[in-house]
């Protein structure tokens, strides 16, 4: 009876964890979309980047998904990326209709305000959507084929090189879906150069938060290296 309450008590705590995690995927998601408009430099002394707002957490997403593909699987791991893709659906949706309501006398933020900062355009949510679902498949795919073929060694390859590449293939779609017929090809290269070149360093920075989470994790639930936690 012991034995079993434990391993149902155990099920239970990883079933949180990836409940927590998931969670905050999909916050961090949802917080890139409502602050992707918004357009700024950012000076780490040797370069300045000009990214949008949204490349600010995005990064975050990657970590997570990482973090959920090494422990929880393929297939737990694109559950999360697609609840994702839906909470944001409907997050849009919610604003949209917020829109549709005019502002009474009394009310702190105007109409005008309120479409200013929430009133996606067309491009700014087809370039949200199409891009995050395209590169979070692809970075899981990435990430398992890298982890088969080291058979679940060198977790700083497979994280970085599937977060270098779907963060390329994601500031691409962004930048393409935003910006092509509005400002001339030689800008949009250097918006695309900029994204995904400050994605790379905090990828490249994020290693040891990931090495970290993940000793602690295989510590708590005593998992080899490789094995992968089966909470059904």
């Amino acid at each position: 009876f012991q034995v079993a309450m434990s391993e149902k008590g155990r099920k239970n705590e990883t079933f949180g964890l990836y409940l927590l995690l998931g969670g905050l995927f999909i916050t961090a998601l949802i917080t890139c979309n409502l602050i992707a408009n918004k357009f700024v430099t950012v000076d780490l002394g040797f370069k300045v980047f000009t990214i949008s707002a949204g490349v600010l957490p995005y990064p975050i997403t990657f970590l997570l998904t990482d973090i959920l593909s090494e422990i929880y699987g393929r297939k737990k791991t694109n559950a999360v990326v697609y609840t994702g893709f839906f909470a944001s659906l409907f997050v849009l949706f919610m604003l949209f209709l917020g829109s549709l309501f005019p502002s009474i006398e009394e009310s702190p933020v105007s109409d005008e305000y309120y479409n200013t900062v929430f009133q996606n355009s067309w491009r700014v949510i087809l370039a949200s959507m199409v891009a995050y679902l395209t590169a979070q498949l692809v970075d899981v795919r990435l990430f398992h084929f890298w982890k088969k073929l080291t058979k679940g060694k060198k977790l700083w390859l497979r994280n970085n090189a599937s977060t270098i590449l779907s963060q390329f293939v994601d500031t691409t779609l962004v930048v393409l879906v935003l910006f092509v017929g509005v400002i001339p090809i030689e800008r949009i290269g250097d918006f695309i150069l900029d994204g995904w070149f400050f994605k790379v360093l905090v990828a490249l920075m994020d290693t040891v938060f990931i090495y970290l989470f993940i000793w602690l994790i295989r510590r708590r639930f005593s998992l080899k290296q490789g094995e992968e936690i089966d909470f059904l």
